[in-house]
């Protein structure tokens, strides 16, 4: 009752989720990302430890193949779930189980995995991939909503919407976004809209964050607000 992208961006490295569904919170139970390694999306009757211990076995360096064998064969109610994974070479792994109610499916792409289930028909994963595809200049969240939001115009979630998440990480352990729309009449819609408020705000701060590289961050206050003013100057 899902469908979703996992990417990876060539220019930036980050990898990102994005998910719609005619249910509430899918940004609860749907995307895991292990920076620097991968992402995994489970769905349909969602099995939350696909994520939990798929997260380990791609530390681990599994190939996602052997990823989705080991998860699926210890789960019994295996042809009730969905799962696809992309891992940081771009190699791509996925399982729709035959209870799985139609339309259902997997579409892999040159750096991105697409896979849906109870969606109005194949068109929702070929024009989330064709959209995609056509938007490769734009900024990462940015290609990855309008993906899902052609997904949504050629039908969707057959049942109709409700929520929607986008997750985005760079190579630290914290995210660089993380939005969540777990109850709206338009969640594609205001997921868009949140992500425009998080480059006029999030995406400024987040620079001075402490990182591996400098455990600190930025922590002198004067320089934060500068660097904020200038960024919010540029943006008007």
């Amino acid at each position: 009752m899902t469908w979703s992208i996992i990417a990876k961006d060539d220019l930036t490295g980050q990898i990102g989720i994005a998910v719609a569904t005619r249910f509430f919170a899918v940004g609860a139970r749907v995307p895991f990302i292990v920076p620097g390694h991968g992402g995994i999306a489970t769905q349909a009757l969602v099995n939350p430890y696909y994520g939990i211990d798929g997260v380990t076995l791609l530390r681990d360096g599994r190939h996602p193949r052997e990823i989705v064998q080991l998860l699926t064969s210890a789960d019994p109610g295996r042809e009730s779930r969905q799962l696809h994974i992309l891992d940081r070479n771009g190699q791509i792994a996925a399982h729709t189980g035959r209870d799985c109610i139609d339309w259902c499916g997997h579409l892999e792409g040159q750096g991105f995995s697409i896979a849906g289930n109870m969606l109005a028909g194949p068109q929702v994963l070929n024009e989330t991939a064709n959209a995609f595809l056509a938007h490769g200049a734009l900024p990462f969240a940015e290609r990855l909503i309008a993906a899902m939001k052609a997904g949504e115009a050629a039908g969707g979630d057959k049942r109709g919407k409700q929520s929607a998440a986008l997750l985005v990480h760079g190579k630290e352990e914290w995210s660089e976004l993380d939005l969540r729309v777990d109850d709206h009449p338009d969640p594609l819609t205001e997921l868009a809209r949140l992500e425009g408020v998080s480059r006029r705000h999030w995406a400024v701060f987040r620079q001075f964050m402490p990182t591996r590289d400098n455990p600190a961050g930025i922590t002198d206050r004067a320089t934060i607000d500068a660097g904020i003013a200038a960024a919010l100057a540029n943006q008007t």
